[in-house]
């Protein structure tokens, strides 16, 4: 099964990720340069290779024939381990959708689904047969489409099913519920990834999440390995690395575009987290043609 879901994702993989089943994401990455991206909620099913992925000190670590589960937006590192042009890193991605995993909740018989808070944002655990099974069969209707508008909606809700009802279904769980620890800080994770250059306001982000300061920066450090500043810090700086891979002439109007009124700050920051100074790691990025575009967590 894992030999055809290889097969189906050299098949159908293109460039930007994206497939016609709304959704359904397929990836393919030849090396194992280290890269930062932002994480939204997704399952991630390996298919080839495996990826070792860092939030915060936490590092998670995923092969073929495992699964990743990521319930809400978070700037993460990561590195496909082994990826050559030879032999590249296949995955298929599947975005957790709130509105698609609330129905099964309700749906579903008193006491069927754990209630223990999961214990980090990300999981990864071994795929079951039937999980895989489900993934396979989502992907083989890319080559039929007059089917995948009525049947890719239903191999959806049984993926969730198998996931809500596996080891981390408390965490998917999370994802559906409107009145969760999680959706609370996801509305502070979206503000301050819309308004990222903006003055940021701890005590007006925990009003906006229903919690007190206090109880906001611990579920948010729970949710997040980090503060709201190093969150905050961590989005300004991955836009900036995007901006300055456009145009890298003009440093301090990014550092200031994305937040920044000290271009000394920005560039220590920068270098602290990237490992060279701005224009340096642009020109670097852009030299070996990284990122060539966007990648699964």
């Amino acid at each position: 099964m894992l030999t055809e879901l290889r097969d189906l994702v050299a098949t159908h993989v293109r460039a930007d990720l994206r497939t016609p089943i709304p959704g359904l994401l397929l990836s393919e990455v030849d090396t194992s340069e280290p890269h930062h991206s932002l994480a939204e909620p997704l399952l991630v099913v390996m298919a080839q290779g495996g990826k070792r992925l860092l939030l915060g000190e936490q590092v998670h670590e995923y092969r073929a024939g495992q699964y990743l589960l990521v319930s809400t937006d978070l700037p993460v590192t990561g590195h496909f381990v082994g990826a050559t042009p030879e032999t590249p890193a296949l995955g298929v991605g599947l975005a957790l959708r709130p509105a698609a995993i609330a129905p099964l909740l309700l749906e579903a018989p008193p006491g069927r689904f754990s209630r223990t808070p999961p214990a980090s944002p990300i999981a990864t655990g071994d795929a079951s047969p039937e999980l895989l099974d489900a993934v396979v069969r989502l992907v083989r209707l890319l080559a039929h489409p007059a089917d995948a508008r009525v049947l890719a909606p239903l191999i959806e809700r049984e993926i969730l099913w198998r996931l809500l009802t596996g080891p981390h279904g408390g965490l998917v769980r999370q994802i559906g519920l409107a009145d969760s620890g999680l959706a609370h800080v996801g509305r502070a994770i979206r503000w301050i990834r819309e308004n990222h250059a903006e003055p940021m306001r701890v005590d007006e982000l925990a009003k906006l999440s229903g919690m007190s300061p206090s109880a906001f920066h611990r579920h948010f450090r729970a949710v997040t390995a980090m503060s709201p500043l190093q969150f905050q810090k961590r989005i300004r700086l991955q836009e900036a690395r995007s901006l300055l891979l456009a145009d890298a002439g003009d440093i301090a109007g990014v550092g200031h575009l994305v937040g920044y009124d000290s271009p000394s700050q920005f560039n220590r920051e920068y270098r602290r987290l990237f490992g060279a100074p701005p224009g340096q790691d642009a020109a670097r990025l852009r030299a070996a043609a990284a990122p060539a575009g966007p990648r699964l967590p």
